[in-house]
């Protein structure tokens, strides 16, 4: 295969050098551009909130087991398909803001790779085999789990009316800590939705980042964003997230763990908060908002910073 047939296609924002593009076979991949498979943060940053509810359920009730286990692993993989379907409905109705913006002209529908109806049968596929998924867990996860279908729906519309289309984004991409702690517990409890609350201050905090890449073009098109409601003051905002995702996380443990029984849960899981606001304060000490690679890098970050949260959870099971 020769440089230019491996690049053919390739997506402006994707990682260089990435699977998608260099070994998958070349009738899919303009699907599995479609699905964001070829720039995996946004799996990431769908699945840890997950993984935060299941941990922060399972120290709660002193055991992961061979449930929670199931759980881990149908959550990653959910969140791999439900993040390619949400990105396909999102590329679906944005296909035509998307051909006038410099970074998303070069996404498969705008750059004409695949149809709308294709692009739609790729997204109900990807939608049933997640279903199938979560058809094995409770059934109060199950119900958490169509409910969610809403936040998803009207995310692409959100930048159309508000502007703060990040909140709509927050609400459907930290949905699966309702849905994992739940699934875990076998009922949903205060502390699952202290946790999605922090989630969504988080999503405010790194999709803020993330939207002032299009800040120029947005403001052409007309499209709303917090990155262009805030303009050149985002640090009191973002440091206002970053407050928020920290203080509700930290409730979130507290309800959960503030027992004498659970002392040495409690005392770990406080880490993860702790650790999520030292990564966001880095974050802000990086940040250069005029720099569209240094709000990338900064974006793609938040993996670690989500990851470090799951770490102090996870070890607070073990407790």
């Amino acid at each position: 295969m020769t440089g230019t047939e491996a690049t053919k296609g390739q997506v402006a924002d994707a990682v260089k050098g990435n699977w998608v593009d260099e070994r998958a076979p070349a009738r899919l991949r303009p699907y599995l551009r479609l699905s964001r498979a070829d720039r995996p943060i946004g799996t990431w940053l769908l699945l840890l909130p997950c993984w935060w509810g299941l941990a922060l359920a399972a120290a709660e009730i002193g055991a992961l087991g061979w449930r929670g286990l199931w759980i881990a692993i149908g959550c990653a993989i959910g969140a791999a398909l439900m993040r390619g379907a949400g990105c396909t409905w999102n590329d679906i109705t944005d296909r035509h803001i998307d051909g006038g913006v410099t970074r998303t002209r070069s996404r498969p529908i705008p750059s004409g790779q695949v149809t709308v109806a294709q692009a739609a049968a790729w997204m109900v596929a990807q939608c049933l085999l997640a279903l199938a998924i979560l058809l094995t867990f409770p059934l109060p996860a199950i119900l958490l789990g169509v409910a969610a279908l809403v936040p998803v729906a009207i995310y692409p519309f959100a930048k159309r009316f508000t502007w703060w289309p990040q909140v709509f984004l927050g609400l459907a991409f930290n949905w699966g800590a309702l849905l994992a702690y739940t699934a875990q517990k076998g009922a949903f409890d205060w502390p699952a939705l202290a946790l999605y609350l922090g989630g969504i201050a988080w999503t405010l905090f790194y999709d803020t980042i993330y939207a002032y890449q299009d800040i120029e073009d947005d403001a052409l098109i007309g499209v709303k964003s917090t990155a262009r409601l805030f303009g050149d003051r985002p640090r009191p905002w973002l440091r206002a997230f970053m407050v928020l995702a920290c203080l509700f996380m930290a409730l979130a443990v507290v309800l959960a763990l503030g027992t004498a029984d659970h002392f040495l849960a409690l005392a770990i899981a406080l880490g993860a908060p702790w650790a999520l606001g030292w990564h966001m304060a880095w974050q802000l000490g990086k940040l250069d908002t005029g720099d569209s690679a240094v709000c990338l890098r900064l974006f793609r970050a938040n993996r670690d910073a989500g990851l470090l949260a799951t770490l102090f959870l996870a070890a607070a099971v073990m407790a």
